[in-house]
């Protein structure tokens, strides 16, 4: 099967997920620039979420650029990535309305885990796929930032309910160590066509 499809689908519902969050943020009442500081935590998850949701998109694009052939695992998988991501517009409205709040901050971070586990488990659906010589096992390599991000949600979401400034600053450092694009996809690709 051909990986354009899975590509263009995953693609639309990223698309759909960015809206639906954007038309969660309303406009403020009033007229000068106090009325927006109210709106300032909903805007802040709603920066964060973004940067997240571009983040995957981007790390997304470059991991389909390995596959060669699309399996149903495949298929299931990146479904099971999209579940999560489809989470984040609920999450992102949930922690801007109660920012300083405990059990919103935690679910973001449990949503957050569950969609790198998700991406974790997409990787290695087009490993077995392709074998463990392909490009993109050759390209992750040890995956450090891919290893050390669920164990910060991890520790950041029964934090948050400690103090949950600790988890949105967990969130947000995190989102900082994958802000910078991961070039080990790219780099893969150019070896291979020199």
């Amino acid at each position: 099967m051909n990986k354009n499809r899975l590509e263009a689908f995953s693609d639309g519902v990223l698309a759909i997920i960015i809206t639906i969050m954007v038309l969660e943020l309303k406009a403020p009442h009033g007229v000068k620039l106090d009325a927006l500081k109210p709106l300032l935590p909903a805007f802040l998850s709603y920066v964060l979420s973004y940067i997240y949701l571009g983040i995957y998109w981007n790390n997304h694009h470059h991991l389909l650029h390995t596959v060669k052939q699309v399996s149903g695992g495949i298929l299931w998988a990146n479904l099971h990535l999209l579940f999560w991501l489809s989470l984040f517009p609920f999450a992102t409205a949930w922690i801007g309305e109660n920012h300083v709040d405990s059990m919103p901050t935690a679910f973001y971070g449990v949503i957050l885990l569950m969609a790198a586990i998700a991406y974790y488990i997409l990787q290695r659906a087009i490993i077995a796929k392709q074998g463990p010589e392909s490009l993109l096992a050759a390209a992750i390599g040890r995956d450090w930032k891919g290893k050390l991000s669920p164990a910060l949600y991890l520790a950041a979401i029964p934090l948050s309910f400690v103090y949950p400034w600790i988890g949105n600053a967990v969130y947000v450092f995190v989102a900082l160590l994958w802000f910078v694009p991961d070039r080990r996809i790219e780099r893969a690709l150019e070896k291979r066509n020199v």
